[in-house]
């Protein structure tokens, strides 16, 4: 079982009541982790810190536009004020759009990419700073196996382009910030069990089920567990790499 005792993890996009976020933030906190959830939504963000805390763990919670750098440097500083340190960030925030590029608007391009890969950007910079500092860190961007295929279920074009350029990222800076011991990899779930899933007619949803091998959606957990271990010590020696979890919709 791996061990986040001390350590502090800061998850984005952590606002949603059933989202994956609030099951990384419960994952990390039971493995003994002070977790600092992170999204556009106030209220789910208070929510979700409520029922952390409830349980009996240490949590925080910030309302941020990742898309503002004023914005992302005064929530890391506060966060480094609280508990001294940042020892993992996992970058799951993103927004899709389901729409052909026949169809798509600049502006539609524009808005995907400033929360995908703009915003994981900002973050991920002054996220760095700090774990530059301490000589340690992890870092777990949310890919998506549209960035790797190209087209996916709940997105356009905009959404592939944007997710691959999050695994671009995560292998140009691992060459950067390797030396200061950190760590940074990109994980690629597939069709995973959420709300959209489940809003999806049985019409709308066998072809999709057709063509995954394992012949069923992926579970927030599944996903979760992959991400903890990319942000164990244990997984030291791991970096600029990516894992698929599609159920064997997509093979490299």
């Amino acid at each position: 079982m791996f061990d986040f005792n001390g350590q502090v993890v800061l998850i984005t996009g952590a606002g949603s009541p059933r989202g994956m976020g609030r099951v990384f933030a419960h994952d990390f906190a039971k493995l003994g982790a002070k977790v600092v959830l992170c999204d556009i939504n106030k209220e789910g963000v208070d929510a979700n810190v409520k029922e952390l805390q409830a349980a009996g763990y240490e949590a925080a919670g910030y309302a941020a536009n990742l898309c503002d750098e004023a914005a992302v440097a005064s929530m890391v500083s506060s966060i480094v004020e609280l508990y001294g340190r940042i020892d993992v960030l996992v970058n799951n925030a993103g927004i899709s759009q389901k729409v052909t590029v026949a169809d798509m608007t600049l502006n539609d391009m524009q808005k995907i990419f400033s929360v995908n890969m703009f915003g994981l950007f900002l973050l991920t910079k002054a996220v760095c700073e700090v774990m530059k500092k301490q000589n340690y860190g992890r870092i777990v961007h949310l890919s998506s196996v549209s960035g790797k295929r190209g087209g996916g279920v709940f997105g356009g074009a905009h959404y592939s382009a944007s997710k691959a350029a999050v695994l671009g990222f995560s292998k140009n800076l691992a060459r950067e910030v390797s030396r200061y011991g950190i760590t940074t990899n990109a994980v690629c779930p597939g069709l995973i069990n959420t709300d959209i899933w489940k809003s999806m007619s049985p019409e709308q949803a066998k072809p999709v089920i057709d063509a995954i091998p394992m012949g069923r959606p992926g579970e927030p957990e599944e996903v979760s567990a992959a991400i903890v271990f990319l942000a164990s010590k244990e997984a030291s020696y791991i970096t600029g790499e990516e894992i698929d979890i599609n159920g064997g919709s997509h093979m490299d």
